[in-house]
């Protein structure tokens, strides 16, 4: 399932993602780092394809040949905040 990152909302299966798509819901561009499997905030350019080219703004619509549309749950990413609560649980001593 194809997830917007700016509404969330889902992208139907059958629209074709070239540079110049945007959100059926938001009209926020899809070609984008934020929406790429290889995008992972953290890494070097935030980018895990070692052979991709330095993308400066992640939400706007770029050339990478590299992009290949992230592809979430059912149930949606998980909110960095519900994953540190869970980590906390988890490493809470229990009294």
């Amino acid at each position: 399932m194809k997830v917007c990152y700016s509404c969330k909302k889902e992208i139907p299966a059958d629209l074709f993602i070239g540079r110049q798509s945007s959100c059926p819901s938001c009209r926020s561009d899809l070609h984008v780092c934020l929406n790429c499997s290889f995008y992972e905030s953290g890494a070097y350019n935030d980018c895990r394809e070692s052979q991709a080219e330095r993308v400066l703004d992640k939400n706007r619509s770029n050339f990478c040949d590299y992009f290949r549309y992230r592809e979430s749950s059912a149930g949606g990413d998980t909110a960095p905040d519900d994953v540190r609560n869970k980590l906390e649980a988890l490493f809470k001593q229990s009294s």
